[in-house]
């Protein structure tokens, strides 16, 4: 097993890190401050190519595999969490579209989408349907040769500011649980399509977080994604993805703190000599690497799952993005104690990346989630090979 990256990987890394250093690192406090969403931002990510990382090249994507889109969103998290995180929600709903839809559907959004000429949110999530997402309620019922949606949807990333809804509504009657979930693609500004306000966030303030309501919403029948009743598979499927890609924006972060903690050990002073002499500080710089270390092998193996089609892909992107989540947070909040005082004021980015690194231990399924799951399979018989 080698664990060495590419030339290939070598140089999507290089070309991420320029671009994050030079577009997104010197503006993300103020993003943060101002709750800037960057859309010219993302439409320069599109031009590289980041917004469709691996939606195939047939329809304007780069084709990579989630290895390779590990390596490239870790760089952009660095730079800022809350923006990379927007952009791989961006790529798991255009990648859902790209391989699920009709080919008419997917010739008509997914290059512009791939390009970043249109933004796309991801909307599962409802006030009464959060961890329990087969419970959602919005419905969408058939009329001819059209859906009429009704319903509404919470906590959807970039909403209001996107052009494309990627949604899942209920299809089947009430009782019909996933089996009766259907996915459509809508236009952000369809008629009927309203926005509540910009959530006031611990973190993430570079994107929008708003509810969406949908009042008699009527798009094509040739709008929706895949058959009837395929709506919540495809939505795991993406969230397998999803949540390897938020895993990938943890480390990005915990990486910078990182950095920036053993930068500032070197630098700062107290009892005469660096703060990097003292052996209780080296020890917890050490651990902090061990950890960040550990969750990015576990990432790159749940990547390779993927890629790889393995059967038990699910398990692995669960366990990594528990894993990575909840390493990569407390990474960055031993980062934010070194720096004392001066990690708790925006002066040093150190406390926007606590905020933003928190989030990520809840969405794309809560790591309580991310236990069930793990717990399920490992409880299932003949299971043992799948962790060996």
């Amino acid at each position: 097993m080698d664990f060495n990256l590419t030339e290939d990987q070598l140089a999507f890394r290089e070309a991420a890190r320029a671009f994050a250093e030079k577009t997104m690192a010197p503006f993300a406090g103020q993003w943060d401050i101002d709750h800037t969403f960057p859309v010219e931002v993302m439409k320069q990510a599109g031009e590289m190519g980041f917004m469709g990382i691996y939606t195939p090249e047939a329809l304007g994507g780069m084709g990579l595999s989630r290895m390779d889109t590990s390596v490239i969103v870790e760089e952009l998290a660095m730079a800022c969490p809350s923006t990379a995180a927007f952009i791989t929600i961006h790529n798991m709903a255009t990648w859902m579209v790209a391989s699920f839809a009709d080919d008419e559907l997917k010739q008509t959004f997914v290059p512009k989408m791939a390009s970043g000429e249109w933004l796309a949110s991801y909307c599962l999530t409802e006030p009464g349907a959060g961890s329990d997402a087969a419970s959602l309620r919005t419905k969408a019922v058939c009329d001819g040769d059209s859906y009429v949606i009704n319903g509404s949807k919470m906590f959807i990333s970039g909403a209001g500011a996107t052009d494309v809804l990627v949604l899942m509504a209920r299809t089947g009657d009430a009782d019909s649980g996933a089996k009766g979930i259907s996915t459509f693609v809508i236009p952000a500004d369809a008629e009927g399509v309203s926005y509540g306000k910009n959530e006031e966030k611990m973190g993430w303030h570079s994107q929008p977080t708003r509810m969406v309501t949908l009042e008699d919403v009527r798009i094509p029948a040739s709008n929706r994604v895949g058959e009837e009743g395929d709506g919540f598979a495809i939505a795991m499927k993406g969230l397998d993805g999803g949540r390897l890609n938020i895993a990938t924006c943890s480390l990005g972060g915990a990486q910078a703190a990182l950095l920036r903690a053993r930068n500032y050990l070197h630098e700062r002073q107290q009892f005469g000599k660096p703060l990097a002499a003292f052996q209780a500080l080296q020890f917890k710089l050490a651990d902090m690497a061990t950890n960040l270390v550990a969750a990015r092998q576990m990432v790159r193996l749940g990547a390779f799952k993927l890629d790889s089609k393995d059967p038990e892909a699910t398990l692995h992107c669960a366990m990594a993005k528990r894993f990575a989540t909840d390493a990569c947070f407390e990474v960055a909040n031993e980062a934010l104690q070194l720096h004392g005082g001066y990690g708790y004021i925006r002066e040093y980015p150190l406390e926007r990346y606590v905020r933003d690194l928190r989030v990520h231990q809840i969405l794309e399924g809560t790591n309580e989630i991310m236990r069930m799951i793990i717990a399920r399979r490992l409880l299932d018989d003949g299971v043992a090979e799948a962790i060996q």
